[in-house]
């Protein structure tokens, strides 16, 4: 078929299987009875994942069987049925948790937002991969943020606000291919500004922002700062911060709201809302050095993090692999992430340099978000740990968006 194939890097398949391997042994101590003595007697919860994985296996196979440039090819496609995929979800979708995400095929409940990642991250490079595109063009840009803002809304109606909030990734690929890094600066200031304004309050906020901007106009006056510029920044900044407390109390939920307040301190809620982090860090800190034991974990095996074997997996990691152990999973993520960078610099096509900082960008942060939901420093917003979190559709999702870009990597002679 006129490929050029240069082999598939075993590196990241081999990371994969480490994780997934480590992950469900995780499950299976987080959702195993206190009565279990026998290992091959599976409970639901492992068992299905087993199963999931098996399949995962599979679909790997079919994966690295597809011609290359079928993904770049039909990437439009694949990401218009996955845009149908999450809107259809309003008419067809089962309602679990106050969330309308999944869509109920007998037994088995698929989260069309686990693929949707992969399939925004090939169109996004298809985008910027087109000979006419230029990403530091201002219609280009609103285009491209088209691209990633279209599924990311619908999955924020459903509501799935952690799900949403992983778009934001996309942004590392799009400053390696020449956004300004003003973009990411505007959007850490934004988020510092949210932050800051509900800890300490409108009017201190907009006091230290206009502060820091008099200071800089004045240290710059040598060289004639543009004094319009400053004034927008200001009334920008000023607006913003005026507008949080209305966004925080009329957009958010009242359990973001909560999640948000006793992270910054402002709510003390051990046994309501902030239940799962505190009991995860109490099983976290127990775990010491070395380790209670592979399902030998106390606060494990009483069950006191709810969703342990999901979202909060790691917590499970701490408690009976130890330091070392969280050191190891932590070490093979960022292994992972190294990897995935040296591969999407190797390549000799836009689209797929694109897609594999899509990749990185999506596995980085929902492996930023989740530990730091777990140890607490961020809210908990509902982001499963990649490779390791108990669920088939995340699973999938993340095996499709992790073996396209082997399979791209594994043909890259044949791109131009």
């Amino acid at each position: 078929m006129g490929k050029s194939a240069t082999g598939f890097d075993w590196i990241t398949i081999l990371i994969y299987l480490l994780l997934v391997g480590f992950g469900w042994a995780n499950i299976y101590s987080a959702s195993l009875a206190e009565d279990h003595s026998d290992f091959f007697e599976f409970s639901q919860i492992y068992s299905k994942q087993a199963l999931w994985i098996i399949l995962s296996f599979l679909l790997v196979i079919i994966l690295l069987s597809i011609e290359a440039k079928f993904y770049q090819r039909f990437s439009s496609v694949i990401y218009a049925i996955s845009l149908l995929s999450l809107a259809g979800l309003f008419i067809f979708g089962s309602t679990i948790a106050g969330q309308t995400a999944w869509y109920q095929i007998g037994p088995v409940s698929i989260q069309p937002a686990e693929f949707a990642k992969a399939a925004t991250a090939l169109a996004v490079a298809k985008y910027l991969s087109g000979i006419q595109t230029n990403i530091k063009d201002f219609t280009h840009q609103l285009r491209v943020f088209l691209i990633v803002g279209l599924p990311m809304l619908l999955v924020l109606l459903q509501p799935d606000a952690g799900s949403a909030m992983i778009y934001f990734s996309f942004a590392f690929a799009l400053y390696r291919e020449g956004l300004h890094f003003a973009y990411l600066l505007l959007g850490f200031f934004a988020a510092i500004l949210f932050v800051a304004t509900l800890a300490f309050g409108p009017l201190w906020v907009i006091g230290g922002v206009l502060i820091i901007l008099i200071l800089t106009y004045l240290k710059n006056l040598k060289r004639r700062p543009n004094l319009i510029k400053y004034l927008f920044f200001a009334a920008v900044a000023v607006g913003f911060s005026l507008s949080v407390n209305y966004v925080f109390q009329n957009v958010f939920k009242q359990h973001h709201r909560d999640r948000f307040n006793i992270v910054l301190g402002r709510e003390v809620d051990s046994r309501g809302i902030g239940y799962n982090t505190n009991q995860s860090e109490i099983a976290i800190g127990s775990g010491g050095l070395f380790g209670k034991g592979w399902t030998e974990g106390t606060q494990t095996k009483g069950h006191f993090v709810p969703e342990q074997h999901t979202d909060y997996i790691f917590s499970t990691v701490g408690e009976e692999w130890g330091f070392l152990g969280s050191t190891f999973i932590i070490g093979l993520f960022v292994l992972l992430m190294l990897r995935l960078i040296y591969l999407a610099e190797r390549q000799r096509s836009t689209f797929n340099r694109v897609y594999g900082y899509g990749v990185i960008g999506i596995i980085f942060m929902h492996f930023l978000v989740n530990i730091g939901m777990v140890i607490g420093i961020f809210p908990t917003v509902g982001i499963p740990l990649p490779f390791l979190s108990y669920g088939g559709s995340g699973l999938w999702g993340f095996t499709i968006l992790l073996f396209i870009f082997v399979k791209l990597d594994s043909e890259r002679m044949s791109f131009n």
